[in-house]
């Protein structure tokens, strides 16, 4: 594919360096897929990067939706966080304890069942769920283990007009109380047990409006993936029926792009315009990959509806 280039500094014409940099120079952008996706090198990620270059990155996330970066080996856990924060306040998983020696990392241990094979946008089951996602690859197993990413606001956009007019009005309830055992091929039953106990420790229900605005970029964008329990005011089996519509102009393939991790890669991601999906098709082998998830906002819906808790901390009695 073509190399385009995202100016990070209006008035810098520098050749691209072999080795990886931190002044602000144009970024070097491989779109990696037709409507989602791009790779971004020569860069080294890190909490001091200077503004120009950073900005540059924003940017390129809000259009490309995933960003990838190879050769990120020098982050640890500490220079990870530093990193994220430059996207805003980063938080803890609401119910999932964060690794050893980092107050807000989340570890995805292949080998403690944290195999999320499912499609999903991280943590909707609360109201301002995680704006940007920032995810290190730790430990990638010798095949499979790729993740799939979605643009949301590339799928609403080619729905069909009287279907877009019907989602624009419709809100739906997320849960962390979902059937985790389903989605896995692959893990024993202890492993689940003890992952879904953590994972719902604390219920949470929010009731989000099924398209939201995009506070930065104004796209509308469908708030959907497995967090979802049903869509309000329809039966168990038409709310199933049209969530099952909605997903799949979701996860049409033009919509997607496939990333095989490499040790040492990070991706990116607008959490506010995608969903994903961690592939589990390794078997024994191991996978472990750490998030880092910066504070988001409360999603506004076309007509100004805005999300409400409806379980959990924050939630208001009726």
């Amino acid at each position: 594919m073509s190399e385009v280039q995202h100016a990070a500094h209006p008035s810098s014409h520098a050749s691209h360096a072999a080795a990886p940099r931190t002044a602000a120079v144009p970024l070097q952008v491989r779109q990696v897929a037709g409507r989602i996706g791009a790779e971004i090198a020569g860069v080294r990620l890190s909490g001091t990067l200077d503004d120009a270059t950073f900005d540059a990155i924003q940017a390129a996330l809000l259009r490309h939706k995933v960003l990838f970066f190879r050769n990120q080996g020098h982050l640890d856990d500490t220079a990870q966080e530093a990193f994220a924060r430059r996207f805003g306040e980063i938080v803890a998983h609401p119910t999932v304890p964060s690794v050893d020696g980092s107050a807000h990392l989340l570890e995805l241990d292949s080998a403690h069942g944290a195999r999320a094979n499912s499609w999903h946008t991280d943590v909707t089951f609360v109201d301002a769920y995680p704006k940007v996602s920032i995810l290190r690859a730790v430990v990638i197993p010798p095949f499979g283990g790729d993740t799939v990413w979605a643009n949301t606001a590339a799928a609403y956009m080619h729905l069909p007009e009287s279907l877009r007019a019907l989602a624009d009005t419709l809100s739906a309830v997320h849960t962390n109380a979902y059937d985790y055992a389903s989605t896995h091929v692959h893990a024993d039953d202890t492993q689940l047990k003890r992952y879904r106990e953590v994972f719902t420790s604390t219920v949470y229900e929010t009731e989000h409006p099924v398209v939201r605005v995009h506070p930065e970029t104004g796209e509308r964008t469908l708030v959907l993936g497995h967090f979802v329990q049903k869509i309000k005011g329809l039966s168990s089996q038409d709310s199933a029926h049209l969530l099952q519509v909605l997903h799949e102009h979701v996860t049409r393939l033009e919509n997607t792009v496939r990333w095989n991790w490499q040790q040492g890669d990070v991706a990116i991601w607008d959490n506010r315009a995608t969903q994903h999906y961690a592939i589990n098709d390794y078997g024994d082998a191991h996978r472990v990959v750490r998030r880092a998830t910066v504070h988001g906002d409360v999603p506004v819906g076309v007509d100004g509806r805005r999300s409400v808790v409806l379980k959990g901390p924050g939630a208001t009695l009726q």
